[in-house]
């Protein structure tokens, strides 16, 4: 039962994010909404506006963290649950960690991260294989 009023709670504020993805498109900005919620209570909604403002940092959950904080006049925005409709990117995904937030639900996995991790991965592999190459 706590995990059906759970889920609704959930779809609730997703669709809210989803608004805000749809909103972002006719700003003519990359379609991500975000909502940050305490209490069940939205303390920050936004979108990407990455665009509008020439900021590669202006993602909806950067934006949305920042304005966390500002409500909360802290960069730890503990006990919050932050609802964004794709996948966060690596950036997001450290800032996400650093305000502490204690829950991310996120719409649906973002495809280009699959090609950005196995890049990453076959970085790792080619400095490991220098360190371990023997020089004779």
């Amino acid at each position: 039962m706590k995990l059906q009023k759970q889920l609704i709670i959930d779809i609730y504020w997703m669709k809210k994010a989803i608004k805000l993805a749809k909103f972002a498109i006719k700003q003519n900005e990359i379609p991500v909404g975000a909502v940050l919620v305490y209490k069940n209570k939205s303390i920050a909604k936004t979108y990407n506006q990455s665009i509008k403002d020439h900021d590669p940092t202006a993602h909806a959950e950067i934006i949305a963290l920042r304005n966390g904080g500002k409500h909360f006049k802290n960069y730890r925005l503990l006990n919050t649950t932050l609802y964004v409709t794709l996948e966060p990117c690596i950036m997001c995904q450290a800032a996400i960690i650093n305000a502490r937030i204690y829950r991310l639900v996120y719409g649906t996995y973002d495809s280009k991260k699959k090609i950005l991790i196995l890049i990453i991965k076959l970085i790792y592999l080619v400095e490991f294989c220098k360190m371990n190459v023997k020089k004779y």
